[in-house]
């Protein structure tokens, strides 16, 4: 039998928002160009202020602005590769302070920053998913996940962790026992190896992030936000990891109001194999 649903799910909906409430959504949509149209529902059925997005797959001068500027997201800042990666954050509210940042000495795009009204820093993230082999030394792609783990934790270490911060994205790691459909099966797949889960907690250890997520469904509830393309019947083998993550500095610990992971998003035609998560965020 499939897990029972841990989150408040109804089909690819959530709930209305509730007044004085800012709402996030992150999402990797692997391919925005591709995928337009599902971005369109998303900012329909989720009625988020801010969408942040993760493997664009769109160079900026293909990158459609103003398709989504038409459809109610005129703040827009992105950054993007040809055929991999990119990242962009597309707001109904203005963007400030608009920045991108490089890590483990890439020039590519996996980040990008901005702040919005009321001074909150909101940070968009792509981590590498690291190849199929666990192994550092056989395996570049694992090796570089790791460098780029390292300094995520060198960078927020030193940073001040008493400003309103958020940071959302797919992270590629699945870092507790039941954010994957069998901890003991996975512990030699990559996402979920000790040496991503370790230093994962190592990153959140270091700046005080509170996990969103499980501040509010803490384990050992399932959650999920991605079941790979390989499952011919996502739903009835529920084989998924979470993945995509919403994180909060403590000064906005208090304020999280919701989050909602919206499964149904799975069974959209042609969908991503991950689906949204959405922060609701009281504004005060």
């Amino acid at each position: 039998m499939p897990a029972k649903d841990p989150l408040p799910y109804v089909a690819a909906r959530v709930p209305a928002r509730a007044a004085g409430t800012l709402r996030i959504v992150t999402w990797n949509i692997n391919s925005v160009r591709l995928r337009i149209d599902l971005l369109k529902k998303l900012a329909k059925d989720s009625d988020a202020d801010v969408i942040c997005l993760q493997e664009t797959k769109a160079t900026n001068d293909v990158f459609p602005a103003q398709a989504i500027e038409a459809f109610g997201y005129p703040h827009q800042h992105y950054q993007g590769d040809k055929g991999y990666n990119g990242v962009a954050i597309l707001s109904r509210v203005p963007l400030a302070d608009h920045g991108r940042r490089l890590w483990a000495g890439r020039e590519d795009s996996r980040h990008v920053e901005a702040t919005l009204p009321g001074g909150i820093e909101l940070h968009c993230l792509y981590v590498p998913a690291g190849g199929d082999v666990p192994d550092a030394k056989a395996n570049p792609k694992f090796a570089h996940k790791l460098e780029f783990l390292d300094h995520m934790a060198e960078y927020w270490g030193g940073a001040d962790a008493r400003a309103k911060r958020v940071l959302v994205g797919d992270l590629n790691v699945a870092p507790f026992e039941t954010d994957v459909w069998s901890h003991k099966q996975l512990l030699d797949v990559v996402s979920h190896t000790p040496p991503e889960t370790t230093r994962f907690a190592k990153i959140l250890a270091c700046h005080g992030w509170i996990d969103a997520t499980r501040q509010l469904y803490p384990e050992p509830q399932p959650i999920y936000t991605w079941w790979s393309y390989r499952n011919r019947d996502w739903r009835a083998s529920d084989r998924g990891r979470r993945l995509d993550h919403v994180w909060v500095t403590k000064p906005l610990g208090s304020r999280v109001r919701g989050i909602y992971v919206m499964k149904g998003a799975r069974d959209w035609p042609q969908g991503s194999d991950h689906v949204p998560v959405v922060l609701d965020l009281a504004t005060a």
